[in-house]
């Protein structure tokens, strides 16, 4: 931070994240960003916000979304990830949240073809999957990071499902996802290259002094699910990001917002009768 300081300018943080929704509809409302999207940007607004009340010169973040570098991987199309996207800048535009900005794979190459872009990701960027294979064995910070990929990439696989048994979903899974933690690196690459002074957040837990700091955008018991992987639970006190199965478990109703559903509502009553945080 401290280069930011001494000039007196805002300190600068990147994030690659908020790539599209899943395509599990047991875990999403939709391909479009809604209110766990909102609330999350708000967050990241806000954040800022307090740095400013320390230092006035405050802070930024660059939301460095990886949708086209992986969506391909995960079974995401580059139109839906497009929309997402769009919209994204429609709600930071629109709310004036003035410090958050996006950024994406057209930004860093100045064109949007998007096959021949994860092309030259591949060639000029990405670590061999045999070497994450070995890091993935010997350092558990890499294994852990593999395992939360791989639990996510099987669970949208199983809601894919077409009739394969769930070993072969499972095995298959972990290819899909040592392929997509080799993108998402070799895009870590990118950003690292175009933003060489910005410091690194994480949307994944992260262990203490690594280089990146892990950011929990949302109230979740999940350290791994993100607004993108799941929805908003307002239970009259609280808002929590869960899964969209758990919430219909829960009796929740469905609240829709500009023509789409937004969040579930529902009051979360404790043995009491008490609402539960």
């Amino acid at each position: 931070m401290d280069a930011f300081i001494r000039v007196g300018e805002p300190i600068h943080f990147v994030i690659p994240a908020f790539p599209a929704k899943s395509p599990n509809t047991n875990k999403v409302l939709g391909k479009l960003p809604d209110l766990a999207e909102r609330l999350a940007l708000e967050f990241i607004q806000s954040f800022c916000d307090h740095i400013s009340h320390f230092y006035p010169p405050g802070a930024r973040v660059t939301i460095c979304s990886d949708g086209h570098v992986f969506g391909d991987v995960v079974g995401v199309a580059d139109d839906d990830v497009t929309a997402y996207h769009e919209e994204l800048q429609r709600v930071l535009t629109a709310s004036g949240w003035a410090s958050v900005e996006l950024y994406g794979l057209p930004e860093a190459f100045g064109r949007r073809d998007y096959p021949n872009l994860r092309g030259l990701l591949d060639r000029d960027y990405a670590t061999p999957v045999d070497d994450l294979r070995g890091r993935v064995r010997r350092e558990p910070e890499w294994r852990a990071l593999f395992n939360g990929i791989h639990r996510f990439v099987f669970e949208d696989q199983v809601a894919a499902g077409a009739g394969r048994s769930r070993s072969k979903i499972r095995q298959e899974a972990k290819e899909l996802a040592y392929q997509t933690i080799q993108r998402s690196n070799a895009w870590s690459s990118v950003v690292a290259e175009r933003f060489p002074g910005a410091l690194r957040l994480s949307i994944h837990p992260q262990a203490p002094h690594s280089e990146k700091i892990g950011f929990q955008l949302l109230r979740t018991k999940d350290n791994w699910l993100t607004p993108w992987h799941g929805v908003v639970f307002d239970n009259g006190v609280n808002f929590t990001l869960v899964k969209r199965y758990e919430a219909e478990r829960m009796n929740a109703s469905v609240i829709w917002r500009d023509n789409r559903p937004s969040h579930f509502v529902a009051p979360h009553l404790g043995p009491d009768g008490g609402l539960l945080p």
